[in-house]
Formats: structure tokens, C-alpha cells, sequence
């Protein structure tokens, strides 16, 4: 079923990030505007990394994305991003690094969802995860 553009609702998301932009970052922001069914809010704002810059990023957001690719390398700064996300109860999708297929286990553990990078699968787990009531109206 095909939804038009004024139909769609308009997730605001939060994805994990480092103090610079960095390839998986990028890497996934493009998937996410190039899906054709999909209208998002990016609430992230990079360079913000301080705790209090990460509530008021978060805190208007329906979903947190976890990049988990970046939490290998920048645990402190991404496990910032997690506490408050579960302090503020906000349901968390987690994305395997690119090009592999563990995540780590802790993360695994508090993740509403766990995705590879295939963009139908990310957005379907957003919407699982997300506020709408609408997930079956996006169905094929």
C-alpha cells in the first residue's frame, strides 16, 4: 500500500553521535532520507555531548537510535546517550556495526529492537518503537 507524503507522521529521533560527524553517522542519516515512506526529525546536534546537552536533545524524541558501531569506539560518550535515554524512558533501536552481525550484549539487553543496516528493516523497527498507532498502515 502506497501512504502519501501528507499521511506519514513525522518521527522525531535522536541517533547517537560523537563530538564530530563520522562515516557511520553519515552513513546512516542517508539511508534514512532515502527511504521513500519515512519523515523524520533528526534531534541530534553534533558537538553536544555534555549530559545536559544530551537531555534537551532527547527529551523531545520519540525514539532514541543507537549506532552501536560508535559505542566500540566512544563508549563513554554514546553510554551518556543510553543513561539518559532510559532515564527518560524512551525506547532505544539499536543498529549492528556496519558489516557485522553482533552487537554488545548490554545492548542487546535494553534495545526495543536490533537492526543490520538494511533501510526497510531500520524504519519498521523505528515504527514498532515509535508513539503511532499506525505501524500496519505502512505494510506492503
Amino acid at each position: 500500500m502506497k501512504v502519501f507524503e501528507e499521511e506519514l507522521n513525522t518521527y522525531k529521533l535522536f541517533i547517537s553521535h560523537t563530538s564530530k560527524e563520522d562515516d557511520e553517522y553519515t552513513r546512516f542519516i542517508d539511508k534514512l532520507n532515502d527511504s521513500y515512506d519515512f519523515k523524520w526529525e533528526n534531534h541530534s546536534i553534533l558537538g553536544e555531548t555534555s549530559k545536559e546537552d544530551i537531555k534537551r536533545q532527547i527529551e523531545p524524541v520519540d525514539v532514541v537510535v543507537i549506532l552501536s558501531g560508535l559505542y566500540s569506539m566512544n563508549r563513554d560518550i554514546i553510554q551518556v546517550q543510553i543513561d539518559v535515554a532510559r532515564e527518560l524512558e524512551k525506547p532505544l533501536v539499536v543498529i549492528r556495526p556496519w558489516g557485522m552481525e553482533n552487537v554488545p550484549g548490554n545492548l542487546e539487553s535494553i534495545a526495543s529492537g536490533v537492526v543490520g543496516w538494511n533501510t526497510h528493516c531500520v524504519v519498521d523497527n523505528i515504527r514498532k518503537s515509535g508513539p503511532y498507532d499506525d505501524y500496519d498502515k505502512y505494510d506492503d
